[in-house]
């Protein structure tokens, strides 16, 4: 008879005999594997993050693999048009200067979200939604949208970002073709008509951005970036001033602080990347300037020039004539007729920033938008007597001088070696 150890010890031999065979044969699986995938990865690239979804795989030669069958549609081709999505923004009191800006503003081939802040009375907002609801082009196209449950918007803190941000959210959710964003308020006013830029933009790389920009913070490295301060529209429904904490924090480190201008053209991938942050660096950077005073001239700037594949891109431009003190206040000067000349001779694209149906918007309508009575902009798109109170072919455009002034601005703007020397410095 077997001794009590020598039992034991077949006991475990046995026990750890199944287990050693499985684990053989799953090594032997996974040796082929790779030489299998090797002999794949010499004729096909993978792509690193999802490579199920590389439909060049197995096109060629069969892998057994079911996504092998699954064909994928090629990306929609995008039309020789580009289009804008806006975000038209107001507060209290804005609203017919905000209507007159769309009306100026509007093309079918567009896209558009109109926000009246909470500071609005709800009498104001729901006017606003019952204008758009029952003009009979908006309601025609569809492409018009008022933000239903408004934001509380400090101009001077964060809140005016997330609204902004809230915008491009409700555009990628609710229109799918749009190529560029452009944000505006309600005391921006257009310098050419949709027309002139449509056909501008065009010829364009559709990955620009059109963001003026610049690293040398000056006088607000000790005014706007060191302070602390909170901004109490992010949990109250009434607007009130921010006001000012301690301590002050040092500059940071793990990335660079740029600052400029809080309106700006943006790209749909740009766009795209501050919303979905698959790096994590735009939710990073909106926590930073959760605390940073007028944080709209700087969050987006400073997202593009630390993100290396977007800064090739970047336009050191605003597309907007502004008049400024110098040094810079918090408020640009106000816009009259005896700028009239300057607008135009800027070639810039809108401006800023006007008052309620002052003289130099009637002319800036007479001149250069040829828009008469309260009507739209006339562009291609536009049919019926009176005309463009019905619409037309939506990409049939007429570009006017202003397509012409345009041009030459941003020929400058992208001649080199101009254009790259002036990318995030």
């Amino acid at each position: 008879m077997m001794k009590l150890k020598e039992i034991k010890h077949l006991y475990f031999e046995k026990r750890w005999a199944f287990p050693l065979a499985i684990a053989t044969i799953i090594s032997v699986f996974l040796l082929a594997a790779s030489f299998s995938l090797g002999t794949i990865s010499s004729s096909y690239k993978f792509n690193p993050f999802f490579p199920v979804f590389n439909n060049r795989i197995g096109s060629d030669q069969p892998t057994g693999f079911a996504e092998d069958k699954i064909r994928f549609p090629p990306p929609p081709t995008r039309p020789a048009l580009p289009r804008f999505a806006y975000l038209v923004s107001g507060s209290k009191g804005d609203l017919n200067k905000l209507w007159r800006t769309v009306r100026a503003l509007y093309h079918p081939w567009n896209y558009y979200v109109l926000h009246l802040d909470l500071e609005s009375p709800v009498a104001e907002r729901m006017e606003l939604a019952s204008r758009v609801e029952n003009d009979p082009v908006f309601a025609a196209v569809g492409n018009v949208y008022v933000v239903p449950k408004s934001n509380m918007v400090t101009y001077t803190g964060p809140t005016m970002v997330s609204n902004t941000l809230h915008a491009c959210a409700i555009l990628l959710k609710r229109f799918k073709d749009w190529d560029w964003f452009i944000n505006l308020s309600a005391s921006d006013y257009p310098l050419v008509t949709q027309d002139d830029l449509l056909f501008t933009f065009r010829d364009l790389k559709r990955d620009l951005n059109f963001i003026e920009h610049t690293s040398n913070l000056g006088w607000k490295e000790n005014k706007r970036a060191m302070p602390l301060m909170v901004d109490p529209g992010l949990y109250q429904n009434t607007k009130s001033d921010i006001f000012w904490v301690q301590p002050k924090r040092a500059l940071p480190t793990t990335f660079k602080l740029f600052t400029g201008s809080a309106w700006m053209i943006l790209s749909r991938s740009f766009v795209e990347y501050c919303i979905w942050g698959w790096d994590n660096l735009p939710r990073t950077l909106l926590m930073y300037y959760t605390n940073f005073v007028s944080s709209p001239e700087g969050y987006f700037q400073t997202v593009i020039c630390n993100t290396p594949e977007f800064i090739p891109t970047v336009v050191n431009h605003d597309m907007h004539f502004i008049s400024w003190d110098t040094p810079p206040k918090q408020h640009p000067h106000i816009l009259t007729l005896n700028d009239t000349e300057k607008m135009i001779a800027s070639e810039a694209a809108f401006g800023r920033k006007f008052r309620q149906d002052t003289p130099v918007l009637d002319r800036i309508d007479s001149e250069l938008l040829h828009r008469k009575n309260s009507s739209f902009t006339p562009g291609g798109w536009c049919k019926g007597d009176p005309s463009c109170t019905k619409v037309g072919k939506l990409t049939r455009v007429k570009p006017g001088p202003g397509a012409k002034r345009l041009r030459r601005l941003i020929g400058r703007l992208l001649k080199a070696p101009k254009f790259s020397e002036n990318q995030c410095r």
